[in-house]
């Protein structure tokens, strides 16, 4: 088969998929980029539908994944019209979204939920899926006006954790009705806030730990007794800084929780 031009529509297909979430779950696909977030894919069982192939600088095409899909070629300059970094990888697949069960059945189902309240940084969400299949998380939780769990960038920056991890959208009021103790995190104790230190915090049992948007954090009207937290959970700072990044934040969070549940 030649090679594919730009205005081929299975490469007008991986554009929608890049660009559009609306796409990607009219579509319920999405796209990854690079052979090692391939291979992946395919080990942990996801469904690769087609794989497309750039040349290297020296025109030499290497091949796709084993099982993988369909492997079309890319022509020169096709790949740099589409991919979604200024330098992309010479393999981009689409992957079919799995059927998962309800998100009230995972919740039901799951004991250490880590819940992103309007997270918005695709890079941020990529890091907290990595860290938190990393530290035994049993599922991510993304309220509504968050960013797309599959968009490319998230995929991207998730290492391959978006594959192992599962993720749904649901709200912080669903958490607390699947019985889950919602442990909400605030950068210092805000009015009506009794924050304990991260280390003091029980992290074991039935937890959904809940971190705020970038900028805002958890909405200021809840407090104690007040919203859908249960309690609240600082990282204390030596230095100047009044916050970590809410990536970071999680990465310490998770792995506290890790290693108290471990001791447990």
């Amino acid at each position: 088969m030649s090679a594919l031009a730009f205005n081929h529509s299975r490469v007008q297909q991986l554009r929608r998929l890049i660009g559009r979430r609306s796409s990607r779950y009219d579509e319920d696909r999405f796209v990854v980029e690079g052979p090692v977030l391939v291979a992946e894919a395919v080990e942990a069982g996801w469904e690769c539908e087609a794989q497309f192939v750039a040349a290297e600088a020296d025109g030499v095409v290497q091949p796709g994944v084993v099982g993988g899909g369909e492997v079309f070629e890319l022509a020169p300059g096709v790949l740099e019209r589409v991919g979604s970094t200024e330098a992309p990888q010479n393999q981009i697949a689409i992957v079919r979204m799995r059927t998962t069960s309800p998100p009230d059945e995972l919740l039901a189902d799951a004991a250490f939920v880590v819940v992103l309240d309007r997270v918005s940084d695709p890079g941020n969400l990529g890091t907290v899926l990595r860290s938190a299949e990393a530290a035994g998380a049993d599922l991510v939780v993304v309220t509504p006006g968050s960013v797309d769990p599959f968009n490319p960038k998230v995929v991207r920056s998730s290492a391959g954790a978006i594959f192992h991890v599962p993720v749904v959208s649901a709200t912080i009021d669903d958490v607390a009705a699947a019985g889950l103790t919602t442990i909400g995190t605030t950068s210092h104790d805000s009015p009506g806030r009794t924050a304990a230190s991260h280390t003091s915090t029980d992290l074991t049992g039935r937890i959904a730990i809940v971190m705020g948007n970038e900028a805002a954090g958890l909405p200021q009207e809840w407090a104690d007794g007040v919203g859908p937290i249960r309690r609240w959970t600082t990282i204390p700072h030596a230095g100047r800084s009044e916050s970590l990044n809410v990536a970071m934040a999680t990465t310490v969070l998770v792995f506290e929780a890790a290693r108290q549940r471990s001791a447990g």
